[in-house]
């Protein structure tokens, strides 16, 4: 059964605070409060180091730090970033790194990794390249962007990496653009870590196919859920040409919340799951309510939730 062809078998949703303009006392009474709403299963935050949005010298608090501390202060969330940069740190780090949070949520933690930027493509006026945050972010801490087709090798190396340094003692590994002599994380985790790689690429999707647990796409209103579908349907291809059951991944969206409109949030989640997608990250965004983590749960999670379970999955 494709993903794209039925309603998932099991929804699961969260919510994504993102660290830009905002302060951190705020983003942990939403966790905290999220921590206590059992139809919120998982929160998130992103991994960028400047803003993306609003005014470009705001405040923005660094995610894995970020991360580690609201670990500490949950107790049943599921967490993680959407999604760590793969040019940001080296994989070792960041497989010592995510063993740690791991280790300090209690086993909750889910690693979502991305390509990250990179460079840009001819697309302004005059053969000027268009304008991209993401690299401007990358310059401005020092970070050399590599073109598209390195990125997503230097994805599927990373991923490698992190699930041998997770699952073996030493680890020896002699790729195109990572090399490890030795390499140790212990602690290991004490079960199988989630890895969740982002992205719509068609390469991007070739290394989700090959070692992700799950997938996540960017949502409304960035892409389509036409679109989605036909992201979804290249990940299965992807998968019968390594021969692994597609319904062993994850389908994952992000969508924004809208306060004043909860209906059109609504409708746009209903039409995700009918696209295949259970995994559903619901975006907050600011100004943040009195009782944000509330007023999602009952405004969007549980009325789709009672939708749900009152429609019968379609065969495939």
């Amino acid at each position: 059964m494709s993903g794209t062809q039925a309603h998932p078998r099991r929804l699961s949703f969260g919510i994504k605070t993102t660290p830009a303009h905002i302060g951190y006392e705020d983003i942990v009474r939403v966790w905290r409060e999220a921590d206590r709403v059992p139809s919120i299963e998982h929160a998130w935050l992103w991994d960028h180091l400047v803003p993306m949005f609003g005014p470009a010298d705001g405040p923005v608090l660094e995610g894995w730090t970020l991360l580690s501390a609201l670990a500490a202060r949950t107790e049943r969330l599921g967490l993680g970033l959407l999604v760590s940069g793969n040019r940001v740190r080296p994989p070792a780090l960041l497989a010592k790194m995510a063993a740690t949070v791991d280790v300090i949520a209690g086993g909750r933690l889910t690693v979502g990794l991305g390509v990250g930027a990179t460079r840009r493509a001819a697309g302004g006026s005059g053969g000027v390249p268009a304008k991209n945050a993401a690299v401007d972010e990358y310059a401005a801490y020092g970070i050399t962007p590599v073109g598209p087709a390195e990125g997503v090798a230097r994805l599927a190396e990373s991923c490698a990496i992190l699930r041998r340094l997770w699952t073996e003692e030493r680890v020896d590994f002699d790729g195109a653009y990572y090399r490890l002599a030795g390499g140790h994380c212990e602690p290991r985790p004490a079960r199988h870590l989630p890895l969740l790689v982002g992205g719509t690429g068609t390469r991007t999707l070739r290394v989700a196919a090959e070692h992700a647990d799950v997938w996540n796409a960017p949502g409304p209103p960035h892409n389509d859920v036409a679109f989605l579908r036909k992201r979804a349907a290249v990940l299965d291809r992807h998968c019968a040409d390594i021969g692994r059951p597609p319904e062993d991944i994850v389908r994952s969206v992000q969508t924004h919340v809208f306060w004043a409109d909860p209906e059109r949030t609504r409708a746009t989640v209903r039409e995700l799951v009918d696209a295949g997608f259970g995994h559903i990250v619901l975006s907050l965004t600011l100004p943040l309510p009195a009782s944000a983590a509330h007023r999602v749960a009952e405004e969007i999670i549980e009325p789709v939730l009672a939708e749900h379970r009152t429609v019968p999955a379609r065969a495939g």
